[in-house]
């Protein structure tokens, strides 16, 4: 879901990096909650056994939450998990409370919002413990935006909330458990998902103006793989960043509650008024407010399933824009091959096997949920009958099922799109050998070109070296240029003639063809051509030019005159009826 417009305009910066979920510390079944492995363990707490909790629970004491009620997080672990950083600040913005009441009848009303501050804390301590809900009232979900010190505390100490959920949703590490399971029961959900998102830095300033960044500034940009970080489409304005659902509800026979933590608005996550919204929308739909008016007074669960949908709806908008930008991630593969596509090529990639495991901690809280029935049901068989029970379960395994098989096509999508990104990356992977095979052709031409360069130096080299050797070995001392020597110049070019002929000789003999008329040399044989047959070879080759000459010159004296001299014409050949 899309945030309002002018939360942009005073915020163009994108969405901050989301903590990395440490799981062995969001697990309630753990026995050291916030603990290390070289953590110390405070030695007071290990010689005083923990305190009964009657007297606190009758007289409670909000402003010692958590360790009042939880003896076991100390102020380490409090600080540790966060709570201790919630706990101490002090926000200039009141902590608001949006509210949703659900009455027996499937009606979902909004209720009048509450804002905590320093000033008002203790007046909102004693309106949450003397409030008195109105006849009807089944359930009410509280969103919570901007959470303070004194409501986290207040909340905590009124509802009996394990700090497991605090620290689970400060920390964004997937959580699923049940507690206090007795008449009633708590059930924490914190679930992290996918949502889509216009980027804020490239979003307009104003609805009249426009902003749209050339595709040389998007790539300007260094996107490392990070998957705890938003996801940048180039391809268009959007981003996909991370968020969080967390969830913690109060199923009682008397008055259920489920209560919504909200990150804080520079995270970008969903407000705590988008949620609200979107729960007093179900209310209104006609599928949905027949289920909350059959069964909300026996199960309030159904609300809970409610809320569920918004992940679905976030992962399927997500996916759809990654859709689309892989097919532009395509398109720009094929038109080119530039390697900064098939960096963007793995950071999506890696996203996207990150998207399989939020699908899967999805797909295992739908079943927590559907395998954890509501023990308020265990205890109505006298206000309600045992096929009023049975309905319920069966609604609940259906709606639950629904839920699941919306999970299996979403990661049905995303295996899709993941095969797409790998045949992509293949081709941008080919397209790069292509262009490398390209090169190196014609760097392998060049190359015999130049060799052939040099090829014909060293045979004009070769040509010269036996006059250079002459004149080396004679020194130039003949008669014609120095008076009084023996040497001639005859005497020079009769030792100079009978050398280079030599020297062409060996030319000719060692540069042999391969495709030799009279198969004196094998293109596969080179090492079984003794040397003597290789120096006949030229021999042979000049007989084979003069019986070349000889029969040309033997035609044209056979010749007419007049044919010597006339152009051949084009001979005509008959049609193909006409040959046997």
């Amino acid at each position: 879901m899309s945030f309002p417009l002018e939360m942009y305009r005073n915020t163009r910066e994108m969405p901050p990096r989301v903590p990395q979920p440490s799981h062995r510390h969001g697990a309630p079944s753990g026995p050291w909650p916030f603990l290390d492995l070289d953590s110390e363990i405070d030695s007071e707490q290990l010689a005083n056994p923990p305190q009964t909790l009657v007297a606190h629970l009758k007289n409670p004491d909000w402003t010692k939450y958590p360790q009042a009620l939880y003896p076991n997080w100390t102020p380490a672990q409090q600080q540790k998990s966060g709570i201790t950083r919630v706990l101490s600040h002090v926000s200039r913005e009141p902590c608001i409370i949006r509210r949703v009441n659900v009455c027996d009848s499937g009606l979902f009303t909004p209720d009048e919002d509450l804002e905590v501050t320093e000033e008002n804390k203790n007046e909102f301590w004693e309106k949450l413990k003397n409030e008195k809900p109105p006849a009807g009232l089944r359930l009410r979900a509280l969103f919570l935006q901007n959470l303070s010190g004194p409501a986290l505390q207040i909340l905590g100490t009124r509802y009996n909330i394990e700090p497991f959920f605090f620290s689970s949703s400060l920390n964004w590490i997937p959580a699923r458990y049940q507690e206090a399971v007795g008449e009633g029961d708590h059930i924490t959900l914190t679930l992290t998902f996918i949502r889509s998102m216009r980027n804020p830095t490239t979003m307009p300033s104003s609805p009249t103006s426009s902003y749209c960044p050339t595709f040389q500034t998007l790539h300007s940009i260094d996107q490392v793989i990070d998957t705890q970080a938003p996801l940048v489409l180039s391809s268009s304005n959007y981003i996909l960043c991370p968020d969080i659902l967390a969830i913690h509800m109060v199923r009682s026979p008397e008055l259920s509650t489920i209560i919504s933590y909200h990150p804080p608005h520079a995270q970008r996550t969903t407000t705590a008024h988008a949620l609200r919204t979107r729960l007093l929308a179900a209310g209104q739909s006609v599928y949905w407010n027949k289920i909350f008016a059959s069964t909300i007074s026996s199960d309030p669960t159904f609300v809970l399933l409610a809320l569920l949908w918004y992940p679905i709806y976030a992962f399927d908008e997500s996916l759809e824009a990654l859709y689309l930008h892989i097919s532009w991630l395509e398109s720009r593969v094929i038109a080119t091959t530039d390697m900064t596509l098939t960096q963007q090529l793995h950071v999506v990639r890696a996203h996207l096997l990150h998207y399989a495991s939020l699908l899967e901690d999805f797909r295992k809280t739908v079943v927590f949920v559907a395998q954890t029935p509501n023990p308020v049901l265990e205890h109505a068989s006298e206000t309600h009958s045992a096929e009023a029970i049975a309905f319920v379960t069966d609604m609940m395994r259906r709606e639950s099922t629904n839920l699941l098989n919306e999970i299996a096509r979403l990661e049905q999508n995303r295996n899709m799109q993941d095969n797409r990104l790998k045949n992509v990356m293949n081709l941008a992977f080919s397209s790069v050998n292509l262009e490398d095979s390209r090169r190196m052709q014609k760097l392998t031409e060049a190359a015999v070109r130049d060799s052939a360069a040099m090829k014909q130096i060293s045979y004009l080299t070769m040509v010269f070296l036996p006059a250079s050797f002459a004149a080396a070995v004679f020194g130039m001392n003949v008669k014609e240029i120095t008076p009084g020597t023996n040497g001639t110049l005859p005497h020079y070019i009769a030792l100079v003639i009978p050398l280079t002929a030599v020297t062409v000789w060996l030319i000719m003999a060692l540069q042999y063809r391969k495709k030799d008329p009279n198969k004196l040399i094998h293109e596969d044989s080179d090492k079984e051509v003794s040397i003597w047959l290789k120096l006949k070879w030229p021999l042979f080759s000049l007989r084979r030019g003069f019986r070349r000459v000889a029969t040309l010159r033997t035609a044209s004296a056979s010749r007419p005159a007049s044919a010597r001299f006339s152009r051949p014409s084009s001979r005509v050949l008959p049609p193909a009826a006409t040959y046997p």
